[in-house]
């Protein structure tokens, strides 16, 4: 039996919110519908959508595209394990739910080292009895960690897809996002594929609402070229149609229309040889 409290590592988990300034899960939450943040994420988020009142479709778009990369990856590539790094807080359609929605005996891991996130793990961890979900407490710039941890409930020996969805902002450096991304790429096997989307400076007012935003106090999020977003997948081959805004990412044929055709959001799928 565990000597753990739990109401202990509950408090240690609430001592390390800070709701002093805005954070980015919650900020993201809050342009989704969801109920996860705080006021100081509301102000921010109604400040920024005055300058920049596309990013709502940024963050509502790039989460649909997270559903059709997984429904393509678990449908049509037949994947079953997928490792979800940045994975945010919990709304409609995380990626376990998708992907166990076409395979029920899929395998997802949830990587993240934010408190707030950590405390929403339990709606996180819900499973087919076919499958498996687990949760690690692990940072994105120690990729050994994550892989070593991640063997515990995914064969690594097998094909894996990896997802970093609207998490690469957070490196300030261009070469060490795309080292971080080589690193764990090496530790997955033959015939596992890369998801990347990120926010994109293809626009005026994106630049300045990532400048807003990197101004307010919260955890700085850099908006890359998208030439920058496409280097990422070196070495990688692409599937169709490319890296593209994330509405033009295999769009639901006869589906209902999602915002603007381009939104200053790309992203990619890549097969690893």
């Amino acid at each position: 039996m565990s000597d753990r409290d739990p109401r202990s590592e509950a408090a240690t988990i609430r001592a390390r919110i800070d709701t002093s300034k805005p954070h980015s899960a919650r900020f993201w939450n809050y342009f989704v519908g969801g109920k996860d943040h705080y006021e100081v994420d509301r102000e921010t988020g109604d400040q920024i959508k005055q300058i920049f009142p596309g990013l709502v479709d940024v963050a509502l778009t790039s989460r649909h595209f997270l559903g059709r990369a997984v429904q393509y990856l678990a449908g049509e590539r037949g994947v079953r394990q997928f490792l979800d790094i940045g994975t945010g807080l919990p709304t409609a359609d995380n990626t376990h739910q998708v992907a166990q929605r076409v395979a029920p005996d899929s395998r997802i891991v949830y990587v993240d080292n934010d408190p707030l996130v950590l405390t929403h793990a339990r709606a996180l961890l819900t499973s087919t009895p076919e499958g498996e979900t687990a949760y690690l407490d692990a940072d994105l710039y120690d990729p050994d960690a994550i892989l070593r941890a991640a063997g515990d409930t995914l064969d690594l020996s097998q094909p894996v897809a990896l997802m970093i969805l609207n998490t690469l902002g957070h490196v300030a450096e261009y070469e060490r996002a795309r080292d971080l991304v080589a690193r764990l790429m090496a530790g997955l096997a033959p015939g596992s594929y890369l998801v990347i989307s990120d926010s994109t400076a293809t626009s005026a007012g994106m630049v300045a609402a990532s400048e807003a935003y990197n101004a307010s106090g919260a955890v700085p999020y850099y908006v890359r070229s998208v030439e920058e977003i496409a280097g990422l997948f070196d070495g990688l081959e692409l599937a169709e149609p490319g890296i593209t805004p994330v509405t033009r990412w295999r769009p639901a044929p006869g589906g209902p229309a999602e915002g603007p055709a381009a939104v200053d959001a790309y992203g990619g799928v890549g097969r690893k040889a």
